[in-house]
């Protein structure tokens, strides 16, 4: 019986299956004396796992989950938490549950934990809204991404002298961004912003004034600015947690007598929060 009991054990525990479904097949066989039916119980299990490969998003056959690169299975996590909340399958209370898992976790089994009893995939319509709402134009997005020299066309300057700028929205982001800013208010947003290029950097010449940069957790930010009885913070950092970098900004320059404050505008999950609402008031759901 215990060799039976090892076998089935190991065999849930590659197959990365719900730690419910193996508690529940444990409890049975140890409740069993009959061998017979012991060896049933294990003669069923590829077929179980067959009929969960169909019900869940997460593809179990090849690689073993364990091995997947995971930010590929957060992916997949995610979009089915989305896709099934979105349709009414789940509350709002065990969504951002199990999103908040699926966002901070790197452990595998954990990950998959969270969709196990989920069925419904995403499909066109939902992928169609994904692109729509994440990914920013790509097109050119390696265009001179090695390239040692800026193109002319790809150096701008903003000048603000006693105003107030705002760059926000869908704005195409140059490769160089020259910013001159005296007694004035600055505010960059790259939230929503057009990256056509990996690597950006920003020239500050600050002079009793404020300079605000906003981006979104995929976008890094190195600040090397020399502060002359001024402010200076960056809350991003050039790395993360769990985190995968897609694009890069240098700040440099110097501040007198003002401030430079770099943050992250929103979480990746408060996007994938306000993402799966708008699917579901696309479903005609509250």
């Amino acid at each position: 019986m215990q060799e039976l009991l090892n076998i089935i054990t190991i065999f849930y525990f590659n197959t990365a299956l719900s730690c419910a479904m193996m508690i529940g097949k444990l409890k049975s066989l140890r409740a069993a004396s009959d061998l017979g039916l012991l060896a049933h119980f294990v003669a069923e299990t590829p077929a179980i796992l067959a009929q969960e490969d169909d019900s869940m998003a997460l593809d179990t056959t090849g690689v073993k989950l364990q091995d997947r690169p995971i930010a590929q299975v957060r992916e997949e996590v995610v979009d089915q938490l989305i896709m099934n909340y979105s349709h009414g399958v789940i509350s709002e209370q065990a969504f951002e549950r199990r999103l908040d898992i699926a966002t901070n976790s790197d452990d595998h089994l954990l990950l998959a934990e969270q969709v196990a009893d989920l069925s419904l995939l995403p499909d066109a319509k939902y992928r169609a809204m994904w692109a729509q709402n994440f990914n920013t134009s790509t097109a050119q997005q390696h265009h001179n991404e090695h390239a040692t020299d800026v193109a002319p066309g790809e150096r701008e300057r903003l000048l603000s002298i006693l105003s107030s700028d705002e760059r926000s929205g869908p704005w195409r982001v140059p490769q160089q961004l020259t910013i001159i800013n005296a007694l004035s208010s600055v505010e960059l947003d790259f939230s929503e912003a057009v990256f056509e290029h990996k690597q950006i950097t920003l020239h500050t010449a600050n002079w009793l004034g404020s300079i605000s940069i906003l981006v979104p957790e995929h976008v890094a930010v190195i600040s090397d600015v020399n502060n002359f009885a001024a402010s200076s913070s960056n809350d991003v950092g050039s790395a993360g947690p769990g985190n995968t970098k897609t694009h890069y900004i240098r700040v440099e320059g110097y501040s007198v007598l003002g401030s430079l404050s770099i943050s992250i505008k929103r979480s990746l999950k408060e996007r994938f929060t306000d993402f799966a609402k708008s699917v579901r008031t696309a479903m005609g759901l509250k």
